[in-house]
This record gives C-alpha cells, sequence and structure tokens, in this order.
C-alpha cells in the first residue's frame, strides 16, 4: 500500500498595521517578519528533502501572502507553485472590518452571530473541510505519480481552512473557539496517508522563536 504525506502550511505573518480582517482581499503582503517565516519553511522542507524526504508536488492558495510564502519552497525544492482556489481562506461577513471585537457590539451584525456551530458568520466549516480535503487528494495522488511511495506534496493555505481540516482529521468537532487553534504563523500540519486511508497527523512550527509579538489575527 502506497505511503503519502501532504503537508498543510500557514502563511507568515501579514503587514496589516490597520488589524484589518482580511480575509480574501487581495493585496495583503507578508511584512518582513512573514518574509523570514517563509524562509524559515523553505529550509524545514529542505531539511526533510535532504534527509531524504521525496517532496515533488507544491500547491498555493491564490491570495498574495499564500503565494509569497510559498516562494522560498519553491527555490528550496526546485518545484513550480500550482495555484488552487480550493485552499483560500474562509469566506466571513466581516472581512475588511478592524477591531472586529468592537464593531461586534454594533446591533447590525448581530444577526450573523446566532450560529457559532457552522458559523453563521461566514462559510461553514464542513465546506471548508470538503473542498480542503478535496485539494489534499489531488496533490497526494500527484504526487504519488510523480515519486511514488512516500510521496510528499506541500499545500500553502490559511488557519481556519487547516485547522478545522486538521480537526476533522482527529474526528473532532469542526466547531470551536478561535483563540485555541494549534495552527501558528508558518506553522506545519502533516497528513499521513497510507493508500487513501488517513493514519496520522502531526504539528511541527518552523517559526516558533519568531512567534512572539507577531500580529496574528485569525483570518475567520
Amino acid at each position: 500500500m502506497l505511503r503519502s504525506t501532504v503537508h498543510l502550511l500557514r502563511h507568515g505573518e501579514v503587514h496589516n498595521p490597520g488589524r484589518v480582517l482580511y480575509g480574501r482581499l487581495p493585496n495583503f503582503h507578508l511584512s518582513e517578519l512573514g518574509l523570514k517565516m517563509a524562509e524559515r519553511a523553505a529550509d524545514y522542507f529542505g531539511d526533510r528533502a535532504r534527509a531524504g524526504a521525496r517532496i515533488v508536488y507544491l500547491v498555493s492558495s491564490p491570495l498574495t501572502r499564500a503565494q509569497e510564502t510559498a516562494r522560498p519552497t519553491a527555490q528550496a525544492l526546485g518545484l513550480d507553485v500550482v495555484t488552487d482556489d480550493r485552499i483560500v481562506e474562509a469566506l466571513n461577513r466581516f472581512e475588511g472590518l478592524a477591531d472586529v471585537r468592537g464593531q461586534l457590539k454594533d446591533p447590525r451584525h448581530w444577526p450573523y452571530l446566532v450560529n457559532p456551530f457552522r458559523p453563521s458568520w461566514g462559510e461553514p466549516y464542513s465546506a471548508q473541510v470538503r473542498r480542503m480535503m478535496a485539494a489534499v487528494g489531488d496533490a497526494r495522488r500527484n504526487a504519488l505519480g510523480i515519486a511514488g511511495d512516500g510521496a510528499e506534496a506541500v499545500l500553502v493555505s490559511h488557519q481556519l481552512p487547516i485547522w478545522v481540516t486538521r480537526r476533522s482529521a482527529e474526528s473532532r468537532a469542526l466547531w470551536h473557539d478561535p483563540r485555541r487553534r494549534e495552527c501558528t504563523l508558518a506553522s506545519v500540519t502533516s497528513l499521513e496517508f497510507e493508500g487513501d486511508r488517513l493514519v496520522g497527523v502531526s504539528y511541527a512550527e518552523p517559526s516558533a522563536d519568531l512567534l512572539p509579538g507577531a500580529a496574528n489575527l485569525p483570518g475567520a
């Protein structure tokens, strides 16, 4: 039975002095610290490759911050970046707002808060998992087609889609407290497969020492 691994890499820190919930808005670039995080991710995957890992397929969300995070890894591994809309950030009705906590005191927003389990303010968690896992499946099959047994792929995505995909993989409820997501900037959530069966989930933080003081607004 063929083994494969798909790594879900979250983008690095974004330059966002206005603390806007940027969601799917264009032209939100990595900060200087975010670029360092992207380099750390490239070092992480480069070290894996030098140790014998066969990382042969690289995919990114179309959003600027994800594309910029993917580039150093593409250079380190000699890979092209494939863009996949299915791993984009979650839709959110509060996209574009600054000081979201303060904005939620406005009664106009209250109808969107009635169901945190779906959630009512944005794209259903279950829909995010479906599109992410479809992309994971395609990336895994493409990697296996290139390198065979033990092939690995990297998908550069966003905190919420990665986190709910991990929760689904671990058979946990998809609803959660956003403040308790284990999916820090430029972190790596790895899904391990035997054939089509998901057999393991692991997590790493190549930029752990860069996280203190980093801006880390939940995207959704």
